[in-house]
């Protein structure tokens, strides 16, 4: 880990005028990861699991739908596959974090007459824009799946409304779509960025045995800080595509 505390992420190189940082960068070895984790554990199908990481997959996927088959019943099936990306890609993103040479395996650069260490690796949500990024999509979605479960009308019906009262909850309601991305975004990365920042601090004090409770921590902060994406975004979702009866009455 870094000695000192770095908010923004590193740019490592650049592919013609986009510059690449560590955060980018170790989001693609995610992604890389991913594909390669559902290619093994689809490999041979069978109607019983067999494996480990079959059933590993199997018993997160179950459990998941479950939930939200329970939140969102019919619209699940739609639902589902994306609430499972994001779960997926931000617990192996934080994950990935944990593994030795991240924030410590890098280069030094010369800024300004000053050498700067640049770590090759950086946790992918200790980016703001990276966490950023994924709050705003799944921002997206919730309005894309609210207009195709409402259609327009009843899109439009649920933020403007010649009721006054119904108008000003309305506008409540927009402000509260802003607030709900800067909420997704500055929690998880908020959470992992001061896991970091503790381990950080951990390993300069204790190199062996000490830091490995804290190790244990971030592992399970890491899957709650996915969930917790995961069922937000489900909730939005189910709320924004439900039809209130403020709504209907109105029509």
């Amino acid at each position: 880990m870094q000695n000192t505390i770095v908010l923004a992420p590193e740019i490592i190189f650049h592919i013609g005028p986009l510059p690449i940082t560590n955060t980018l960068f170790t989001s693609w070895i995610v992604m890389i990861v991913l594909i390669i984790l559902s290619k093994l554990s689809t490999k041979n199908m069978s109607l019983i699991p067999n494996g480990l990481l079959r059933n590993i997959f199997e018993l997160t996927i179950e459990g998941f739908y479950d939930l939200t088959e329970s939140l969102a019943h019919s619209r699940a099936a739609m639902f589902f596959p994306f609430l499972m990306t994001f779960f997926l890609y931000i617990v192996i993103g934080n994950w990935l974090g944990l593994f030795p040479g991240f924030s410590t395996i890098g280069f030094f650069n010369d800024v300004g007459g000053h050498m700067d260490f640049i770590p090759l690796l950086r946790s992918m949500n200790t980016d703001l824009n990276m966490t950023l990024a994924l709050a705003l999509i799944s921002a997206f979605l919730t309005h894309f799946f609210s207009i195709r479960y409402l259609g327009i009308k009843g899109y439009l019906a649920h933020w403007f409304n010649l009721n006054p009262l119904f108008m000003f909850v309305g506008i409540l309601e927009i402000i509260s779509e802003v607030t709900k991305v800067i909420s997704l975004s500055f929690r998880l990365f908020g959470n992992i960025f001061a896991g970091e920042v503790v381990m950080s601090t951990i390993s300069t004090l204790a190199a062996f045995f000490v830091p490995l409770p804290f190790y244990f921590l971030e592992i399970l902060a890491g899957v709650i800080q996915a969930a917790v994406f995961m069922i937000l975004t489900m909730v939005f979702m189910v709320l924004l595509t439900e039809k209130h009866i403020g709504e209907e009455e109105s029509r």
